[in-house]
């Protein structure tokens, strides 16, 4: 990366990329399958889209996902005796099923376009007061932005993780949404009524 940043920056040019983000320990249930504006994988591409430059969010596998068949495109389910609980080996659907978390990794990444400004005139623009063809002139640039959007989307996505913890948990402190929590994970972990 650093030697593609710096070859760019040798002849003036801009680059974008892709930055992803991981969420480790995102507990069950963060989201909704039922309402189209709670959905968590959908709140998480709004956040990630918000950001500048960003033209493109991705959750888990879902551009490659895209081309295969059914068969190679989920995420096997699979019961972790140690754990006693059902696990996902893969993450192609990102930790996200149904528009609600499912306690797995969850993974999001978002595609920067590189930036307009360049360090040599080479886009062709419009004079505004000829209308004539020109080409944009030399500004002072950075070669990338996608180091800092990655920090960014980390934050989004951060954001969008505590805002559906707060609807899910509930709670007037910190220690009641942690005891809210905490109850809800253990209900989880007993299993089944009567089972």
């Amino acid at each position: 990366m650093v030697d593609e940043i710096k070859a760019a920056a040798k002849v003036g040019d801009s680059l974008g990329g892709v930055a992803e983000v991981l969420a480790y320990g995102v507990p069950v249930g963060l989201g909704s399958h039922v309402h189209w504006d709670r959905k968590l994988d959908a709140l998480l591409a709004q956040a990630l889209m918000s950001i500048q430059a960003v033209k493109g969010v991705e959750i888990g596998d879902g551009f490659e996902v895209a081309g295969l068949r059914g068969s190679d495109a989920h995420d096997p389910i699979h019961w972790d005796a140690d754990g006693r609980r059902y696990r996902r080996h893969t993450t192609r659907a990102g930790g996200v099923e149904g528009g609600i978390s499912i306690g797995e990794l969850v993974v999001a990444r978002a595609a920067m376009k590189p930036l307009a400004t360049l360090n040599k005139p080479v886009l062709t623009t419009v004079d505004v007061a000829s209308k004539e063809e020109t080409v944009s002139f030399k500004e002072r640039t950075d070669v990338t932005a996608v180091p800092a959007m990655g920090v960014v989307a980390e934050t989004m996505v951060a954001l969008v993780l505590a805002g559906e913890a707060l609807r899910k948990f509930g709670g007037d402190s910190v220690a009641e949404l942690v005891r809210n929590r905490d109850g809800y994970l253990a209900d989880l972990a007993a299993g089944p009524v009567g089972g």
